[in-house]
């Protein structure tokens, strides 16, 4: 007889959820250090022209992309006493440490070729992570508003990790000594601290025993199937629309105040504005759902994400450090939709699949999901990139920053406010297609609850008939 595992309707105890979101912690520094940093120590620290900083992570993210469906489908695939994610997670927080800091150690040979090797090198141990790690979640909970909750935690801590990846990393490049040693000093400590959070997640997340059918069919025909499925793709685009904008605007805010407002400090205090302001309305945004929908949800948030940024274009420059810091606090009461309500959505398109067609893929909907994510993260680099040189932006030279243009103080304003401002409206509109509701995921619970039913009685009846 089949067994099956079913945990709908259960609360998840607090260990599991804090165990489960701690992950995203390491995760969200690692996506905070990509989209605040990397482009910015390529270009001021090591002295790579702009345009081939963007183009060298544009490539390592694209790599990484490739690598994601990859690991989904071998994910899903994978059968060992430890689960089906864990043995990953393990492998790749050991890498993601080692390569976080090769990234940050000066350049042997060609500083382009270095900074492309070791991008795609630490792109590869994070794909190792964050695939199996979002593929979890389904095997937490079916619960609709469960899973809302659990990932309320999970990007809980996922803000307590981009505060650190904003707020430490240039305290710990000065703890360092500065200069190119500081940076690979807090690489160290930065790689460290990721590399733990997963190995926690390792240590006190436990999966539940897989008894759905296991995919059979090959990697391109499962990823043609899913991307088949219309409720994915309204949700998929989207996301990666925000990513792409979201990448577009970290990447010009350290640019913004160090040459806008000459006050890099003042970065030091709008960033934890921002993402305090993200966490406090985190919680109140998972209430909202419940009575509005996630969509409705997402979509009203990076709205006023979009407005913030807009407005930040329009005024920022002429009213100082000060508007912007209260700007920050308005346009995080919109990007704390970001941090919750899209893991929340993609569990509920896997229910969809397995009651449409009684196939679990988690890892095959997670490595897409990933993979745009990746290659939004890679197009926004590269903008930022381009858009720089393209507006005569001058690169550090031995490491110290030189007076720029008024050509190219343009340039670093359209990446923080308008560009950005189009991808969050452009996402908004396609997300409003998006068809799983509250009322229509309980349809699909029905599907599934038969198609269980029809599953244990196939599987009595070939018991009784050996």
């Amino acid at each position: 007889m089949l067994h099956h595992y079913n945990v709908s309707m259960q609360q998840l105890s607090r260990k599991v959820k804090a165990g489960y979101g701690i992950g995203d912690l390491g995760g969200n520094l690692f996506f905070t250090m990509g989209g605040f940093y990397f482009l910015f120590y390529l270009t001021d620290v090591v002295g790579l022209a702009a345009g081939l900083a963007g183009t060298a992570l544009m490539v390592g993210k694209i790599w990484d992309a490739v690598t994601d469906p990859v690991v989904g489908y071998l994910s899903d695939r994978t059968r060992s006493r430890f689960g089906r994610r864990r043995p990953w997670l393990f492998v790749g927080a050991w890498i993601t440490f080692g390569s976080m800091v090769v990234m940050f150690y000066p350049p042997i040979g060609a500083p382009f070729v270095w900074a492309l090797l070791a991008t795609c090198l630490l792109n590869t141990g994070y794909t190792l992570i964050n695939i199996p790690y979002g593929a979890l979640t389904p095997d937490l909970t079916d619960d609709f508003h469960e899973r809302t909750v659990l990932n309320g935690w999970r990007m809980s801590f996922a803000v307590v990790g981009t505060f650190i990846g904003a707020g430490a990393v240039l305290p710990l490049v000065a703890a360092f000594g500065g200069g190119a040693a500081g940076w690979t000093g807090m690489s160290a400590v930065t790689g460290a601290i990721i590399a733990a959070s997963i190995l926690i997640v390792v240590a006190t997340v436990r999966e539940k025993p897989h008894t759905g059918e296991r995919p059979t069919q090959n990697i391109l025909r499962s990823y043609r199937q899913v991307l088949s499925q219309k409720p994915f793709l309204l949700a998929l685009i989207p996301w990666s629309l925000h990513i792409t904008g979201v990448n577009i605007i970290q990447g010009a805010l350290l640019y913004y105040f160090r040459f806008i407002y000459r006050d890099e400090a003042a970065f030091q205090i709008a960033l934890p504005i921002l993402l305090a302001s993200a966490i406090v309305w985190i919680p109140i945004w998972v209430r909202i759902s419940r009575s509005i929908g996630k969509k409705a949800s997402y979509n009203i948030g990076m709205s006023i994400f979009a407005a913030s940024v807009v407005v930040f274009f329009l005024i920022g420059h002429l009213a100082g450090p000060r508007v912007a810091y209260v700007i920050m606090a308005i346009a995080g009461i919109g990007f704390a939709t970001q941090y919750v309500m899209p893991f929340s959505i993609v569990p509920d398109v896997v229910e969809y699949d397995y009651a449409e067609n009684g196939v679990r893929r988690e890892g095959v909907y997670y490595g897409l999901w990933t993979f745009m994510s990746k290659i939004g993260q890679a197009v926004g680099i590269a903008i930022n990139g381009w858009v720089l040189q393209l507006f005569g932006y001058r690169e550090a030279v031995a490491g110290v920053a030189v007076q720029q243009t008024d050509t190219a103080l343009i340039g670093i304003r359209l990446i923080s406010g308008p560009v950005p401002a189009l991808f969050f409206i452009a996402g908004v509109i396609v997300l409003h297609f998006y068809p799983i509701t509250n009322e229509y995921y309980r349809v699909i619970q029905e599907k599934i609850t038969a198609r269980r039913a029809a599953e244990g009685g196939a599987s009595a009846n070939g018991g009784t008939s050996e």
